[in-house]
């Protein structure tokens, strides 16, 4: 999960990224001493994600904005639902207003997306999980919405898990490593790390299960050729599936027998959820 450090660091490029220059058009029609509450509104049901993302990037360009969070991370927001808000000087909050719903809307379209999947597969013993398939700068943030919304996190990045993928495997080929010996060297290295390896049929899933893995992927394949993987495999070693899941099918894979279903739609394809700024009161310039 991020550290605190690692959020404001993304939240500081976002913020300089927006306002590094300035905001021309509130300092020249805004007075400075005018203050006022504004509420972020949900236009729209989802799973909400983002609203202490959206406080701290409040707070770092006004550390004197009252900020009230309606509704915390992973729970469920209605069409209309005030889910910020936010009380002080009306310049600062213009100046934030477009980085704050910014992520609040992806967060929450990932949080939402997450929710959908881990709601088709309820009452199964499975788990929902990300990938690396994330938006540059963004996938702690991206991993931290999927946990808040009931899925688990992979791997987040290349050197905190061993997975030897197709691209590794055909390298290997080329000098004669078979599928064996490619788990037994990552094994030899490990270190302590458990080692997956991914396969794309039941032959190479024959291979995989002689090298005894920790974990096999079963990646792009069709839901009858899991089902027979699933029963090829001991007990000791852990199944996860990946590759062309959606919504129409995740719940038919889960029941193949597989403990983890990794869904990188939920990272990079997550439609945004719609989120909107309005004053709900506001008082004129101090003299």
């Amino acid at each position: 999960m991020a550290t605190q450090a690692q959020i404001e660091q993304i939240i500081d490029v976002a913020l300089a990224e927006d306002l590094g220059r300035g905001d021309r058009t509130t300092e020249l029609v805004i007075p400075p001493s005018m203050g006022g509450t504004a509420a972020i509104i949900a236009k729209e049901p989802a799973v909400i994600c983002g609203g202490e993302i959206a406080r701290i990037a409040f707070m770092k360009v006004d550390q004197t904005l009252q900020i009230k969070v309606n509704i915390p991370d992973g729970q469920k927001a209605k069409a209309g639902d005030p889910v910020l808000l936010i009380t002080g000087r009306v310049a600062s909050i213009l100046k934030t207003e477009r980085v704050a719903i910014n992520f609040l809307s992806h967060l929450s379209g990932v949080a939402t997306a997450t929710s959908h999947f881990v709601e088709k597969v309820k009452g199964l013993d499975v788990k929902i999980s990300d990938t690396r398939k994330t938006l540059p700068g963004l996938r702690l943030l991206e991993k931290y919405a999927v946990y808040a919304a009931g899925g688990q996190n992979h791997r987040p990045d290349l050197a905190s898990g061993i997975i030897i993928k197709d691209n590794h495997l055909v390298a290997l080929a080329a000098r004669g490593v078979s599928i064996p010996e490619a788990i037994a060297k990552a094994k030899a290295g490990a270190k302590g790390m458990k080692v997956e390896i991914e396969v794309q049929n039941l032959e190479q899933l024959q291979q995989a299960i002689l090298g005894k893995p920790d974990i096999i992927m079963l990646d792009n394949m069709p839901v009858d050729e899991m089902k027979k993987g699933a029963k090829m495999v001991p007990a000791s070693i852990s199944l996860e599936a990946s590759g062309g899941i959606n919504l129409e099918n995740v719940r038919a894979v889960a029941e193949t027998g597989v403990d983890v279903i990794s869904i990188g739609a939920i990272t990079h394809s997550a439609r945004a959820i719609d989120f909107s700024l309005s004053f709900v009161t506001g008082r004129p310039p101090q003299a």
